[in-house]
């Protein structure tokens, strides 16, 4: 009885090892997978109650009963209306035993913001993958995930709502680099705006339109857009920045502001708020200075004048040489002539009476 249990013994370990090696020597990751030794998972979450702009996790999973050998490459595929990134770099690795099995789980998590509402469909994710296959060494290839389909719907709350931040965390603040009193013109105060959400991207946070009105000019700044992670929680935040200038006194009022936001974790609208700041500055007004005209030459005028200047000086060594040459009577001759012509040039067009030398010039 013994050798009989011995024997069947052996025999399922030799059945056991058959199996095994028949695995093992698979050529290709769909083989494994179909032997149950390769399993890839996605899931959604959340998966229902989603509104535009929510961030939703994509959840891949890739399982085997043996070790990757290999880093894992993934193809983000194109949804239109969805917007997918891989924000983390590594995988989450762990290892599990089921029904007395010993598994590697390799998880990676995508971040779906989907721009409006619809149902939508993401297809397999395609993954490149290296494990290992016992003695045929490593295989490596293509695999896919299970497609996931879901729907993005408008609450009654949000329908006359134009922008809103969805997030289960959201904050406005604002600040300024010193006191708003005794301004007088001329003083100038810098105004910073500061949004925080988590589970958004910093290029999903509102922007600050800064106040322009007479008087008060304002230079606002680029604004600073910055994405982290803490302990798996995406953070991000945009802080605006506005230079004033006090260039008149007089009363001044920086207004109110509200953003919305969707609270995903009560499923809930708040409004949040910033204060209108009221501004006062005292001293005299500023008269405007009368502008003064400069002379402006530019290279080709400067070349003209000097050009007239080297003319002029020409006609003045002609003019010495000739009067070396000339007598002095035949000099006193030709200036003469040249006042005679002059007068000439001023003499009245018409007589100065009419019928000159008649009874009628009486």
């Amino acid at each position: 009885m013994t050798s009989v249990r011995h024997g069947l013994a052996q025999y399922l370990l030799l059945c056991a090892a058959a199996i095994f090696s028949a695995v093992a020597h698979g050529t290709s990751l769909q083989e494994l997978q179909a032997s149950g030794h390769l399993k890839i998972n996605s899931s959604l979450k959340p998966d229902s109650g989603i509104v535009p702009g929510q961030r939703v996790e994509l959840t891949l999973e890739t399982i085997t009963d043996t070790w990757f050998t290999g880093g894992t490459r993934i193809s983000i595929p194109e949804v239109p209306g969805l917007v997918i990134l891989q924000t983390e770099q590594f995988a989450s690795n762990a290892s599990e035993t089921r029904h007395g099995q010993s598994w590697v789980i390799q998880r990676w998590t995508l971040d779906v913001f989907p721009q409006r509402a619809g149902d939508f469909t993401i297809d397999g994710v395609t993954l490149q993958i290296q494990i290992n296959a016992g003695e045929d060494g490593n295989v490596a290839g293509e695999v896919r995930s299970p497609p996931q389909h879901f729907s993005v719907a408008i609450p009654e709350s949000l329908a006359e709502v134009k922008h809103w931040v969805a997030a289960p965390q959201f904050r406005v603040s604002q600040s300024f680099n010193h006191s708003l009193k005794g301004l007088t013109v001329g003083d100038a105060f810098e105004h910073e705006v500061r949004f925080e959400a988590s589970d958004v991207l910093a290029m999903m946070l509102p922007d600050y339109d800064a106040a322009q009105q007479p008087g008060l000019a304002a230079y606002p700044f680029a604004p600073t857009l910055d994405n982290s992670s803490n302990r798996g929680q995406n953070l991000a935040s945009r802080t605006e920045r506005t230079s004033y200038v006090v260039e008149q006194p007089g009363q001044y009022l920086l207004p109110a502001q509200e953003y919305y936001w969707w609270n995903t974790q009560s499923g809930k609208l708040e409004l949040l708020s910033l204060p209108e700041t009221h501004i006062e500055v005292t001293g005299a007004a500023v008269s405007e200075q009368p502008t003064t005209t400069r002379l402006s030459i530019s290279p080709q005028q400067w070349l003209l004048l000097g050009a007239g200047l080297a003319l002029l000086l020409g006609a003045v060594l002609l003019a010495r040489r000739l009067l070396r040459k000339l007598p002095i009577a035949r000099w006193r001759e030709l200036l003469s002539q040249q006042l005679h012509r002059l007068r000439a040039l001023f003499k009245p067009a018409l007589a100065t009476k009419l019928n000159p030398g008649s009874s009628s010039e009486e």
